[in-house]
């Protein structure tokens, strides 16, 4: 049976053609077209060997046809070529200026049968050897009258669309805000175009010149309520990047949802996580009772002294009147939620030694070298003592002093090292001291004065005391963890609504800005909802799961909206 073939490249013809079926269903439509062209021509050469198809094709692929400036002529002149060179006729029709329909046609024996087409497009949609940086996809949805909205709103905004797909995290940890050279211009401004994008107003302060506080607020209802503070750091910790996996700043995530970066767990994902979880609420149409803040600090991992210290001693501080704060927290490996009341505080001490210089073979009393070894001996024992506690599981390891030794100084050099026939006439050794709230500082002090550096041995001290261990009102810095607070009650019953369990109430064994809130009276709990996770805080290859950074949104919503909501405290709590 002979009958008409056509081919109708472009878009739909159908005129008087008399179609029987459309075959439309190769691969792409430059293979199509070509194929059916190198077809006719060995059908017409009678099974002649002919070496050129696949240079006609990439002839063909090189005509760039890519919307949305697609070029039709040169491919239309092209196609022509080859169909003529074949003995097929050919013609070309504008329906629309600018956009051609070209028509092959090989005429069968009997043109009374219906005819064949194939179809093929121009024009090419997508590049397929590139990932695109945005995707967008619409959905008709009905709900019946029964559906909950908040319940569909929740699991768009937590399954289908949550924020760990639009990247809002991952790009906040490629901002490289590693000391010493922290950039803090870049994620100020990313924070501000987040928090600006879903309402919140925003505000920088900078205490100390390029050392901004960038300060966000979502206004409460009642804004003659004590606010709620969340705070979080913007700046973090070297990073030594040959010894990472992944690069520190990539934020680099696997296929089973690690993502690593330096601040993955301290502490950019709070600093997201608070602003997700608003906007969370916001979307199921939330408003807060009292005034909720969020406040990103720099300089806290280098003792906060240009941030959050010059921040909450202003008078701009004093006017958010905050009635409860939150501030970083630590990384849990079981399934309980860690939290902490409150921080040890830091102490920096040197003692320094002077005795007469002598012969290195000479025996004589109150050397210097000697004096500060009978004081490292007498250190030595009480660091035991406070260590056997931790040991015999009496305290934890935040609850005891530690004493640390960090490094001695003393001898006299020469070329080759130190001159070692030769007693120094001075020695040296300093000592990180961290010391739980329930420390009597002035105890500390008369032992250092009496027992480790007395003057009776030609002993001399310092200390440098990076923090206070009492509030302005002469209490320990510490928050109630018990129902002396109200405010802890509501921040535990929330964590436990989401199907959290809060662990036992620690002290942090380190020291974060949570120090400079505490010491105003306000009370703060240090919170970082991650469980099951090891804790990698300043470690190689930090990271964060993403399910469990996504779980971090959920509670935080759940406790923004309770703290916010609380009516019990009227004043401010201090």
């Amino acid at each position: 049976m002979s009958c008409f073939t056509h081919f109708n490249i472009g878009s739909k013809i159908i005129g008087d053609l008399d179609l029987t079926f459309n075959l439309k269903s190769m691969a792409t439509p430059f293979i199509r077209t070509l194929f059916l062209f190198s077809t006719i021509f060995f059908l017409q050469s009678h099974g002649e060997e002919e070496d050129t198809p696949i240079t006609r094709f990439q002839q063909y692929l090189r005509f760039k046809t890519a919307h949305p400036n697609p070029n039709y002529t040169a491919p239309i002149s092209f196609l022509v070529d080859q169909a003529q060179s074949m003995g097929l006729t050919t013609r070309t029709i504008e329906y629309v200026s600018g956009k051609p329909v070209l028509l092959v046609t090989w005429l069968g024996s009997n043109p009374k049968l219906p005819s064949i087409l194939f179809n093929s497009h121009l024009d090419s949609g997508f590049v397929m050897n590139m990932q695109p940086s945005e995707a967008e996809a619409g959905y008709d949805l009905r709900l019946p009258p029964l559906a909950d909205p908040d319940v569909m709103k929740k699991r768009i905004a937590e399954e289908w669309a949550p924020s760990i797909r639009n990247m809002t995290y991952t790009q906040y940890l490629r901002f490289k805000t590693a000391h010493p050279n922290p950039n803090y211009t870049a994620p100020i401004s990313f924070l501000v175009d987040q928090a600006q994008s879903i309402g919140l107003t925003t505000r920088t302060i900078e205490y100390v010149s390029g050392k901004p506080v960038l300060l966000v607020t979502w206004l409460g209802s009642n804004p003659k309520l004590p606010s709620i503070l969340f705070n979080s750091h913007l700046d973090s910790v070297p990073a030594e990047a040959d010894k990472w996996i992944h690069p520190p700043f990539s934020a680099h995530r696997t296929v089973d949802g690690l993502i690593y970066a330096r601040g993955a767990q301290d502490d950019k994902c709070i600093g997201v996580q608070y602003l997700e979880s608003i906007s969370n609420l916001k979307s199921r149409g939330f408003s807060p009772l009292r005034t909720v803040h969020i406040s990103y600090v720099p300089e806290e991992e280098i003792g906060g002294f240009d941030g959050m210290a010059k921040f909450a001693a202003s008078s701009d501080f004093t006017e958010l009147n905050v009635g409860f704060a939150m501030d970083e927290g630590q990384a849990s490996p079981g399934d309980e939620f860690r939290v902490f009341f409150a921080d040890r505080t830091p102490w920096e001490l040197v003692i320094r030694a002077e005795g007469i210089p002598g012969h290195g073979a000479k025996l004589y009393d109150n050397g210097a070298m000697e004096n500060l070894m009978k004081s490292v001996e007498l250190i030595s024992k009480f660091r035991e003592t406070q260590f056997d506690f931790v040991k015999a599981g009496k305290a934890a390891n935040s609850e005891v002093i530690s004493v640390n030794p960090v490094y001695f100084k003393a001898g006299t050099p020469s070329n080759t090292g130190f001159v070692m026939n030769m007693q120094p006439s001075e020695a040296e050794a300093g000592y990180d001291l961290r010391l739980p709230p329930m420390a009597d500082p002035d105890v500390m002090k008369k032992r250092i004065a009496e027992e480790w550096a007395p003057s009776i041995r030609n002993m001399t001290y310092t200390i440098k005391e990076k923090g206070k261990l009492r509030d302005h009102f002469g209490r320990p810095i510490m928050t109630a963890t018990n129902g002396s607070n109200p405010w802890w009650s509501v921040f535990k019953q929330a964590v436990e609504a989401t199907g959290g369990k809060l662990a036992k109430p620690e002290i942090l064994a380190s020291t974060t800005d949570a120090r400079y809130i505490r010491t105003l009276g306000i009370p703060l709990v240090g919170f970082s909802p991650m469980i099951n996770t090891p804790i990698l805080l300043h470690d190689h290859n930090e990271f964060l799961k993403d399910t469990v950074f996504l779980k971090g949104i959920e509670v935080y919503e759940s406790v923004i909206s309770a703290l916010s909501s609380f009516e019990g405290v009227s004043d401010q709590a201090i």
